[in-house]
């Protein structure tokens, strides 16, 4: 499976070759059951565009797609700079990454920002990133649970949106999983 070719549209909307090219390769490390996984394990918490075989993928898409939509409004991303616009389409790519753990666990692990964080810093050799865009970019998918950040179930307490480029993740990562969604697909491209 090419699964840099699974995001040549989302790839396509950042404009840094720099960081075009390091999507790549942090891309290359999501397992490929990432691929093949439903949004939602349960159902309850995705529209049905993102259930099923490859919803997780779609949910992704979505999610990025939501942010370059918002990216053509100048009332909207005027509060950004082309490399932070970027930074947060890497951020939403990457978001789920390991939403069901490594190796692969049946249901969501709650844990799963944290999880694709830390693939990302121990893999920061294989990029040309820069400590600081590494702690910028792991920052916005730490935190793109929101204010659902603690589960009775786990120990951990994830981080909640703070600055801008984290509740603009979070944000895009919420629009997408709404429910009224209805968002067309063919095969697994949004169909416009």
């Amino acid at each position: 499976m090419n699964k840099v070719e699974k995001f040549a549209t989302e790839i396509g909307y950042i404009k840094n070759p720099k960081y075009r090219e390091n999507i790549k390769i942090l891309i290359d490390l999501l397992p490929d059951y990432f691929f093949e996984v439903a949004a939602s394990s349960t159902g309850k918490y995705h529209p049905s565009f993102s259930l099923g075989a490859g919803g997780l993928l779609r949910h992704t898409k979505t999610a990025v797609r939501i942010a370059y939509e918002m990216f053509q409004d100048e009332s909207i991303s005027g509060a950004f700079n082309e490399n932070e616009k970027d930074m947060m389409i890497m951020a939403l790519i990457l978001h789920d990454g390991l939403k069901h753990g490594d190796p692969k666990e049946e249901y969501v692990k709650f844990d799963h920002p944290i999880l694709i964080c830390d693939r990302i810093r121990e893999n920061k050799e294989k990029t040309t990133l820069t400590d600081n865009e590494i702690l910028a970019l792991t920052n916005m998918i730490e935190s793109h649970m929101g204010p659902w950040n603690t589960n009775k179930y786990s120990d951990v307490v994830l981080p909640v949106p703070k600055n801008k480029y984290q509740k603009f993740v979070h944000m895009c990562d919420f629009l997408s999983s709404r429910k009224f969604l209805d968002v067309k697909f063919e095969n697994d491209e949004i169909v416009i």
